[in-house]
């Protein structure tokens, strides 16, 4: 541990916005995936929801160039368990329909959610008509879509770009708590695993990311 190593942790904490993520609806290609976790790392998004039946979710893979490790990825079992999760945000699917808009003209600086579909079909009817409003990015090729990974950065820098220009990135939007709660993880997973399992809190952490109080002894 290093005190460089953990004020760049703290910085990136401090951008992480809370209210955008995406659903990833059953996105069963590994390096589909993973790719969209480091775009979702990349502009700030801190929790990802994917929606498979299953319970599972594809491995990992180098595409994420370990973005798995700083982005929480919730799995749901139904598309509304993952509605309830995401609570009032706006659900904007990218799906080509008659309603469709560019992908530019919406607000991603409300509570946003965008909802991606799988490689093959695309986004379910059942998602499609939960959506508030569908999302597309003109292509003016011969070729009607993008790979869903490429077509998640393309939309998800967007409203980066967005919430960029409307400040939502100079002040975090986590808690003091929540900072110290997400840094520990990340610096200590395997002593945080411990704590967890004996329903205990957190111990405080020093400047320079170092535990302040000792550790459950089966952690040393």
């Amino acid at each position: 541990m290093t005190k460089e190593r953990y004020d760049k942790i703290l910085r990136v904490l401090k951008k992480r916005q809370r209210d955008l993520s995406v659903l990833a609806e059953n996105v069963h290609k590994p390096h589909n995936l993973s790719a969209m976790l480091r775009t979702c790392d990349a502009v700030g998004i801190g929790v990802v929801h994917a929606l498979n039946p299953t319970g599972g979710v594809p491995t990992f893979n180098e595409t994420s160039a370990s973005a798995h490790k700083w982005v929480e990825l919730r799995v749901h079992g139904s598309l509304a368990e993952a509605r309830a999760a995401l609570g009032g945000v706006q659900l904007l699917a990218a799906h080509f329909s008659g309603r469709a808009l560019d992908y530019r003209e919406v607000d991603y600086t409300r509570p946003t959610c965008v909802l991606f579909g799988n490689e093959k079909h695309g986004v379910s009817r059942e998602a499609a008509d939960a959506a508030d409003a569908h999302i597309v990015i003109p292509m003016l090729g011969m070729v009607q879509s993008l790979n869903v990974s490429v077509a998640a950065a393309v939309i998800l820098f967007e409203a980066q770009r967005q919430r960029l220009q409307a400040g939502l990135y100079d002040a975090p939007q986590l808690s003091e708590r929540e900072l110290h709660a997400w840094a520990f993880r990340w610096l200590y997973p395997r002593q945080a695993a411990l704590f967890e399992a004996q329903g205990l809190p957190y111990p405080p952490l020093g400047d320079d990311g170092s535990i302040l109080a000792a550790a459950p002894p089966d952690a040393r």
